[in-house]
């Protein structure tokens, strides 16, 4: 009798036993979802041929638009950025909001002619989509993209339209755009470019937008020299540059004793843009779940991106590589984890 009454006794241990395992079963799924959210963003193309454009609703591509159209159709609204190049308005044509930007200064003409022939020749899906320009009156019409650059990215995924978005797969999805976009450049059809706006990274990331469906495109295209054959490099500008965020080869090499002097400045290639690649990707990933597992797996090919010898470092096609193995080894953690619960 007193066996048969232990028995009955142990029946509810049991049970909270099994109920607590099952707790703790969908504690470790939702914290698996949290970390491994389901399904990709995709980075839809564009369908336009070459020198067209089609925003927002439009059914058809047209042709970018001319002087004439420009002057007739945009309507500037509000100034809403300006560098030294440029002034930037929100701007509307025919129902639709466009970006105009319009040279500061004829010292700068150079650069913004250099910026519309980039824009010309690296239509993409890794670039702003040009809508039309005007030579003649120096101002030049892209896509506009509300959400700004990415430094604001952090208060873009807080707004309530976003809610949910903020997860390492977005953030992740940020970082292979960057580095796609590096990739791109230096392999263009206009030869291979170096990012010289890129100094400190603030300055890196206001050469980029956030689009609507949260993924990186290049806007700001004033400063990419190209990288002559023979080894003589190029330069970022005639100043001295300092601090840690630029490549160690754009730092003055002679010492403080000797003035700095733009003609006995070296060169540099494209592998200046690779050294500063860990320090954008730890940006754009921020500090959401799953974030630290990422910079895990990526901890040597920074390694790589950080030697002091820029001929030992990593291509930015190389660093790519890296990054789609990376979402694809936890995009499969993911899953075989969901199989065994």
């Amino acid at each position: 009798m007193g066996s048969v009454r232990a028995a009955w006794c142990s029946v509810p241990v049991v049970v909270l036993c099994l109920a607590g395992l099952l707790c703790a079963n969908l504690l470790l799924y939702w914290y698996l979802e949290a970390l491994y959210p389901v399904g990709v963003m995709p980075h839809v193309g564009r369908q336009c041929p070459p020198r067209h454009f089609k925003l927002g609703n439009m059914k058809d591509c047209i042709p970018w638009l001319q002087c004439a159209e420009v002057r007739k159709d945009v309507r500037r609204l509000k100034l809403i950025g300006q560098g030294a190049v440029k002034k930037v308005y929100l701007s509307e044509w025919k129902g639709q909001k466009v970006a105009l930007s319009a040279l500061v200064s004829e010292t700068y003409r150079p650069d913004f002619l250099h910026g519309l022939s980039m824009l010309h020749s690296l239509q993409s899906v890794r670039v702003v989509q040009l809508v039309g320009a005007c030579e003649d009156d120096y101002v030049l019409v892209t896509e506009y993209h509300p959400l700004g650059t990415p430094l604001s990215l952090d208060d873009a995924l807080a707004m309530p339209r976003y809610h949910g978005s903020d997860t390492w797969q977005t953030r992740l999805h940020l970082v292979l755009d960057y580095v796609a976009f590096l990739s791109f450049l230096h392999n263009s059809p206009v030869g291979s470019r170096v990012m010289c706006d890129s100094n400190d990274l603030g300055k890196t990331l206001s050469q980029f937008l956030l689009t609507s469906d949260l993924r990186l495109v290049a806007n700001d295209l004033d400063a990419l020299p190209e990288v002559p054959r023979g080894g003589q490099g190029v330069k970022c500008g005639p100043r001295e540059l300092t601090g840690d965020f630029v490549a160690p080869e754009q730092l003055w090499p002679h010492g403080s004793g000797t003035p700095f002097t733009d003609e006995l400045m070296p060169g540099y290639d494209e592998k200046t843009d690779v050294w500063k690649i860990p320090d954008v990707t730890r940006f754009l990933l921020g500090h959401v779940v799953g974030s630290d597992v990422i910079h895990f797996h990526l901890f040597q090919i920074h390694a790589d991106c950080k030697r002091y010898d820029p001929r030992m470092r990593p291509t930015a096609r190389e660093v790519l590589s890296v990054y789609r193995s990376v979402y694809d080894t936890m995009v499969e953690s993911h899953r075989h984890t969901r199989d065994m619960l």
